[in-house]
């Protein structure tokens, strides 16, 4: 079964830049679409960008759009989530998921497209 985990959250001044990674066992994420999600405190889940198994991604979530970008490199295994100029409402925990989306081309934002989740990784942008 496939295992995703996040790293490289922390606590970052505000527009300072963080890279999280979502690395995979148990599977090969480039078999996968891959999402990156975020939850602040008693906020809904939601999805910030995604990234298809060739490599086409989503429209960013409008609170982010012109700062993060999402990369991967299927021959690490792993999907970077690139964050810039951070903001305090940026502050959540944030997961990666994984979609066997059968087009290659296709990547969603939506939640209940994705059947593996990491477990998260803080996030805390503050001064």
């Amino acid at each position: 079964q496939l295992r995703l985990e996040e790293s490289g959250g922390g606590l970052v001044q505000p527009g300072g830049s963080l890279r999280l990674s979502c690395t995979a066992s148990g599977g090969t994420l480039g078999a996968y679409a891959i999402g990156w999600f975020r939850q602040a405190p008693g906020k809904e889940r939601e999805g910030v960008l995604a990234i298809s198994r060739r490599g086409g991604t989503t429209s960013p979530a409008d609170s982010v759009k012109g700062r993060f970008t999402i990369s991967r490199d299927n021959a690490e295994n792993t999907v970077y989530l690139q964050m810039n100029s951070l903001k305090p409402e940026d502050t959540a925990v944030y997961y990666c998921a994984a979609d066997l989306e059968v087009d290659p081309r296709k990547a969603s934002m939506f939640l209940g497209d994705y059947t593996y989740w990491g477990r998260g990784t803080q996030v805390t942008v503050s001064s």
